[in-house]
This record gives structure tokens, C-alpha cells and sequence, in this order.
């Protein structure tokens, strides 16, 4: 299949009737020769920026993708819109690679995926040297930097393409990449002479919610209340407490997997195939799960432990509504996880530079989760681009608060940080000012000092986010070589609030009383994803969501790979009486209106569609 016109491509395979962004200008580029970086958000199409070029112009494309799951996902796409697409990984009997093989060399290959490990493997180049190439799309690039939050040594290597397929454009695509990781991904893949194509890293329909860990377990529940049948990620920081919440959510009801690596091989598939085929499932997962995951219907992305820095958290939370349709980012996070973080990063095998770029990226995070202003805006603002008005979709945007004077609370914290000799951390600076008795206080005689004990006004809670929030502000700096041991920041910011001529307005969690009586936490709160249908048109979508899952089931792949429910909301909607109407669907390419048409066409055809269940909108579970 070549094709010369993108936009005949674009209609024709995948079904969409306009490119979006920079989509457009990014095709014609590389269509026409010509090399780039891509960076977009999750969701925002970047598959669709080498795909339609591979299509159009001669050879094969190559994609180099980190994740087997991630080939399979989009392998089992491009097949279902008739695109001739092939993975070559390590899951492969040998047979079955020699046969892609032959299948490239016969030039029966639109797009072939392999991982970087396989394409450096010895003679894979050699043999890629005889065949035609349309391209070469490195996914997942920020993985080829050590500034980034996922390097990975083996991306690289890739630079020899630069050396060895001179004439062939080479596109680095990537979701998660702030200014200083872009220009390393530019320099180690030699693109400096390519085009930089930057779209909004701006995921509007996701709503982030933030909240103070008071007790995980119970806040995730309450969170997840009203969400059951929804698909969703939880992210825990050890494999133990993957277990543990996977365990509780089950207990609870919820058809939860656990998914680390140090499970067998074995049993990650297993949950894995179940999260991208069933719906429904909610997957406990440490931070290997997920990358590259195609799922759209996603509806939420919750931590229960603060990630390891922005760009995770960025990465993490995108794989929430790639869809479109509404979908939440939920944390909690209190201040056991940062001196935790920092010991991380400081008990690593790191060198000391890599070290200092993994504590700078998690004071951003620290800013971020501690902000008293838009989040969206904090959270953009990491990555280069400026929000001009708050998002209104973010816990700080939706439940202002112009905080609580904590002048004196914040002069307290600073003389106690200040008689304890700038060397303690939060949990011992709280301690003291709390009066507590502790072996440790006792040792250090800390109990004689004239700030021990003159805080009890607040709770232990509240002086832990008071310190944070000291930190993210940069009124304290956590020491790295002092194992988080909390310092003094510019005399500019500390002596002034020391003397009393500034004064300091910071949002302070509530009583811990006052949080045990709330009732209804973040499900008031929470941006579901339902339905904008009649109670016919909802009819028609469970209808039409039965169907898919069968044949979903039929071919082995998983039921979005047949339709999204973005696709089967429109269908559900418009109720198209033709084989031409049909084809107008968002979605809905030829290769798909010739294998499933007919069948979509004599469902909307009944005159009483009967669902299994009384609907429950788009949150409801496949049957």
C-alpha cells in the first residue's frame, strides 16, 4: 500500500477527516525528506506523524519502540485498518522472524517495529542496508537521555543511523521532554540539523486532583468509589505495596491485578493481556508498567506514593483518556515520600552529576505538588510552555483557597531548623517542635532547646506541609549529602520572614478530626467520563460495545483495537443507514468499513436494541 497524498491516507486507512496541530506540517516534512523531532502529548497523534509518511512514501518504515507490549498494540492496530505491519521482538519463535523476514525482502511490509536491542543486534543493520526504507521513528526518545527520567543505555547506540542511512529521514518522537532533554536527544541522535515540531504538552480533558496522604488505603477506596467498572493505573512506589493495594482492591470488589517485576514473566503477561483486552480492570503497578500501553480508555491514573519526579509523573498520568473523553490524575503524597526519594537517589550507583539532575528533578516535583496556584500552569511551566489563565480543571483551581497566615508557624519552623544546627530533615524538625519525646531527641538534648515544643498549635500533619511547602518555595533547601537534612535558602527569602517585615499565606491541610468527618472526598470532585446520549443513543452504544467485544474476542485483540468507544459514541449517535454515512465516522477507515460495516449497519437496524445491563454510560464494564 503507497499512497502519495497524507490526507487520502489519513481519510482512506485510519478514518479521520482533518490532521490535528502540527500534524499536517510534520507529515509533508518527513513525506518530503526530511528529518525532525516531534514532541507531543500523550493522545495527540504522534503514531499518525511516522505511520502516514511510511505509507506514502517507498520502503519499509522502521519504528524502534522499547516495549513489546507497546509493537503488539500497534501492530494489531495498523492490521485492523489494512496496513501491512509486522513486529520482529524476542516473544518470536525463530520461524516466525524468518518469516517477517522473507515477507520484507519480498517488500510486503509497510511498517515493521523492532526494539533497539534487536535492531543493533549483529548483522541487522547489514540486512536493513539491502531493502528499500521509507524512514526510521525512534519512540520514546527521551530514553536516549541521561537528563531524562527513563535513559536507557542501549538508545545509544542508535545514533549509528545518522552514519549509516544518511539519506533516510529519521524521526525521534516523544511525549515527555523538557528544554535541556531535548537538545540531548537532538545531540545523541545527531538531529541538530532536523526540524523541532513542539505541540502543546497540554492534556485538557485530564483533571488533576492532589491530596495530603492521611491513610492511602482508605483515600484510594474512597476514591475509587464511584469509578468501578472503570479501567485505571494505580501507581505504588515497592513491589510490596503493589501487592498489598492490589490485595485491598480486590477485597474491595474491584477486578484488580498486581503488575511489578518481581512477578514471573508469566504472570505480568497475564495481567497485562487482561488490562488491554477486558474492561474494567485496574491494574496496582510499580512504575515498569504502562509505557507505550495504547489503551484510550483509561479513565483515571492514581499514586499512592509521589513519583520519582515531573517527567514520570507527566508520563504516568498520560496514560489517563488518550481518548479525549475526561479522565482523572489522583495523589496523594506526605513527607515520609520525599526523604525516602532523595536516599533513592543518593544509595543509587549513580555518578555524582547523574545524581545532582535526579535531586533537581525532584524538587520540580516537590514545587509542583506543593504549588498554591494552578497546577496545570506549574506543571507546563516545567516543560517550557506558558498557560496565560488557570486550567479550572486542577484541585487548586476547583477548590480555591487563599490559604491561612502562617507567618509565625513559618518562623518557628525556620528557628527550629536553625537551633537544631541545619542538619535534621522534616520528621525530626516536627518532632521537636511538637515536644515530642523520642530516643533521638533525647540523645541529641534537643529537648533543651527554646524552640521544643512551641508548636503544638498545629497538627504533625499540618507542620509536615508547612515544611514542604517551605521547601518548594525555597525558604529551606534539602541537602543531598546530608541525606535530606533541611538548610536555610537565600538570605533574601529567610531573613526577611525572620524579622517579621513579609508575611506568608501557605494552604494547610485541614484537622486530622475535620478530614475523618468529610464525607464524600473526591467523588464529588471526580470528571467521569459518561455519556452525552439519550437514553436510546446509550441503548445503541451498550448494543454496539457487546458487539465489538465479540469480536474482539474472535480475533484475539483487544476490543479498542476494533473500534474506540469515541467511534462507537458517534456511530451510537448519528445512526448512519449507509455503507457511504458509515464511512463519515471518526474512526472508521476502509479497510474497517469493508470488514465490519455491514454488521454495525444490521445492529443500528433493529428496532428495540436491547442492552444486557441497564446502562450506566461510558464507565460501565464490557460485558
Amino acid at each position: 500500500m503507497k499512497v502519495g497524498d497524507p490526507a487520502k491516507v489519513l481519510q482512506d486507512v485510519f478514518g479521520y477527516g482533518a490532521f490535528r496541530g502540527p500534524q499536517a506540517e510534520i507529515v509533508a516534512h518527513v513525506v518530503s525528506g526530511g528529518s525532525a523531532l516531534v514532541l507531543m502529548p500523550t493522545g495527540g497523534g504522534k503514531s499518525l506523524c511516522y505511520q502516514i509518511p511510511a505509507l506514502c512514501r517507498p520502503g519499509v518504515g522502521v519504528v524502534v519502540s522499547p516495549l513489546i507490549a507497546l509493537m503488539q498494540d500497534q501492530v494489531e492496530g495498523l492490521r485492523q485498518a489494512g496496513v501491512r505491519a509486522a513486529a520482529l521482538n524476542s516473544s518470536l519463535e525463530a520461524g516466525e522472524a524468518a518469516a517477517i523476514w522473507r515477507t520484507l525482502e519480498r517488500g510486503e511490509l509497510d511498517l515493521l517495529y523492532v526494539s533497539p536491542e534487536r535492531l543493533m543486534s549483529p548483522g541487522f543493520l547489514d540486512r536493513l542496508e539491502q531493502l528499500p526504507l521509507a524512514l526510521f521513528a525512534i519512540d520514546e526518545a527521551h530514553c536516549v537521555s541521561q537528563w531524562g527520567h527513563d535513559f536507557r543505555p542501549e538508545y545509544l547506540q542508535l545514533a549509528v543511523l545518522a552514519e549509516r542511512f544518511s539519506a533516510i529521514p529519521r524521526l525521534a518522537l516523544t511525549a515527555t521532554a523538557d528544554p535541556r532533554t531535548r537538545e540531548e536527544i537532538r545531540e545523541r541522535l545527531q538531529l541538530q540539523q532536523g526540524r523541532v515540531f513542539l505541540a502543546s504538552f497540554d492534556r485538557p480533558n485530564i483533571r488533576y486532583l492532589l491530596r495530603d496522604k492521611d491513610e492511602a488505603r482508605s483515600q484510594l477506596l474512597a476514591f475509587l468509589a464511584e469509578r468501578r467498572g472503570e479501567a485505571g493505573i494505580v501507581y505504588a512506589r515497592s513491589r510490596a505495596r503493589v501487592d498489598r493495594f492490589a490485595a485491598d482492591l480486590r477485597a474491595a470488589g474491584f477486578d484488580a491485578v498486581a503488575y511489578h517485576a518481581g512477578l514471573s514473566a508469566e504472570a505480568r503477561s497475564t495481567a497485562l493481556n487482561r488490562f488491554r483486552r477486558e474492561a474494567g480492570v485496574v491494574v496496582v503497578a510499580t512504575i515498569a508498567f504502562g509505557m507505550g500501553i495504547d489503551k484510550p480508555d483509561v479513565r483515571f491514573v492514581a499514586h499512592v506514593d509521589l513519583p520519582k519526579s515531573l517527567e514520570a509523573y507527566y508520563q504516568e498520568t498520560g496514560r489517563a483518556g488518550r481518548d479525549g473523553l475526561p479522565a482523572v490524575a489522583w495523589m496523594v503524597h506526605g513527607a515520609g515520600d520525599v526523604p525516602q526519594l532523595r536516599r533513592f537517589i543518593e544509595d543509587s550507583d549513580a555518578a555524582p552529576a547523574q545524581k545532582q539532575i535526579e535531586h533537581g528533578k525532584l524538587n520540580a516535583l516537590i514545587g509542583f505538588s506543593e504549588a498554591s496556584a494552578c497546577r496545570r500552569q506549574v506543571l507546563l511551566k516545567h516543560f517550557g510552555e506558558i498557560l496565560a489563565e488557570p486550567c479550572g480543571n486542577c484541585d487548586l483551581c476547583l477548590e480555591p483557597d487563599t490559604g491561612t497566615d502562617v507567618t509565625v508557624a513559618a518562623r518557628k519552623a525556620l528557628s527550629a531548623v536553625f537551633r537544631t544546627g541545619q542538619r535534621f530533615g522534616g520528621a525530626h524538625l516536627v518532632d521537636v517542635l511538637l515536644g515530642g519525646d523520642t530516643a533521638r531527641i533525647r540523645e541529641l538534648g534537643h529537648g533543651e532547646l527554646s524552640v521544643y515544643g512551641i508548636g503544638r498549635e498545629l497538627e504533625r500533619g499540618q507542620w509536615r506541609s508547612l515544611i514542604r511547602q517551605l521547601v518548594a518555595k525555597s525558604y529551606l533547601l534539602s541537602d543531598a549529602e546530608s541525606r535530606g537534612g533541611l538548610r536555610f535558602g537565600p538570605d533574601s527569602l529567610v531573613k526577611p520572614l525572620l524579622k517579621g517585615e513579609v508575611s506568608l499565606a501557605l494552604r494547610l491541610p485541614p484537622p486530622a478530626k475535620e478530614r475523618r468527618q468529610a464525607t464524600g472526598g473526591d467523588r464529588g470532585a471526580a470528571a467521569t467520563a459518561t455519556l452525552e446520549l439519550a437514553e436510546e443513543g446509550r441503548e445503541r452504544f451498550e448494543v454496539l460495545r457487546s458487539w465489538r467485544l465479540e469480536q474482539a474476542r474472535s480475533q484475539g485483540v483487544p476490543p479498542y483495537v476494533v473500534f474506540h468507544d469515541r467511534t462507537l459514541m458517534e456511530i451510537a449517535s448519528r445512526q448512519p443507514t449507509s455503507l457511504a454515512e458509515l464511512g463519515t465516522v471518526t474512526g472508521v477507515g476502509q479497510a474497517k468499513l469493508d470488514r465490519y460495516g455491514e454488521s454495525v449497519l444490521q445492529l443500528l437496524a433493529r428496532p428495540e436494541p436491547q442492552p444486557l445491563r441497564p446502562s450506566l454510560g461510558l464507565c460501565s464494564p464490557e460485558p
